[in-house]
């Protein structure tokens, strides 16, 4: 699988494979196709390297790095070792793009497999939102930060969850099936999962305090 078809560097998303469910081929060769720069994150790089993927990042504390053939260490990429404990891999590879300058991310490969990897990683979307844009991707659903004010046209019955992290205040809809009238969400004790568009068009979501994610269900 080849990639870097088009390359404009920093204009266009990073992409970070971290070390979760892989997803589809068609959908990892879609965002390659518009990625300057793809990331590894420590020990999924023995998956990538035989799908034909050209890496340009290795990143992580290389615990794992043990298990690689001496070819696949000297492979012609940038080695980033990380070894802080204070920080996740996904957390110090987005760390590593907001400080090279990268505007945004697509992070792939980072659900699925281990619950406490994937709540981790999901985490890091509230962490670092205010840096980065990051969206991340598997086979069923795309998950991004919501901002304050989030307006975006959507076919009717699109599944939509908005899912606190924590908690967030003060929410107002316009355009779901189940519209929130200035209620308040809170992760254990009411979320809006499993939720849609009412109709084709626009959905507009506006809040006053906390985080949200929202989660388009395939």
């Amino acid at each position: 699988m080849s990639s870097h078809h088009i390359i404009r560097e920093k204009q266009e998303p990073a992409l970070i494979i971290a070390d979760g469910e892989a997803c589809s081929t068609e959908l990892l060769g879609q965002l390659l196709e518009w990625s300057p720069t793809v990331m590894v994150l420590d020990g999924a790089l023995k998956r990538v390297l035989p799908l034909g993927i050209k890496v340009d990042v290795w990143l992580g504390d290389f615990d794992s790095s043990r298990d690689f053939d001496e070819a696949v260490i000297d492979y012609p990429f940038e080695k980033v070792h990380t070894p802080d404990q204070l920080y996740t891999d996904l957390e110090k590879g987005i760390m590593y793009l907001i400080e090279k300058g990268y505007p945004a991310v697509n992070i792939v490969w980072g659900t699925g497999m281990r619950m406490d990897h994937t709540l981790n990683n999901l985490h890091s979307l509230k962490k670092f939102s205010d840096q980065i844009k990051m969206v991340m991707m598997d086979d069923y659903s795309v998950i991004y930060p919501l901002p304050k004010k989030f307006i975006k046209w959507y076919a009717k019955g699109t599944m939509l969850s908005i899912m606190p992290l924590g908690k967030a205040t003060t929410i107002k809809s316009k355009g779901l099936k189940w519209e929130i009238d200035h209620r308040s969400l809170e992760l254990g004790d009411r979320t809006s999962s499993s939720n849609e568009a009412a109709e084709d068009g626009f959905v507009e979501i506006e809040y006053e305090g906390g985080f949200l994610l929202m989660m388009e269900s395939n």
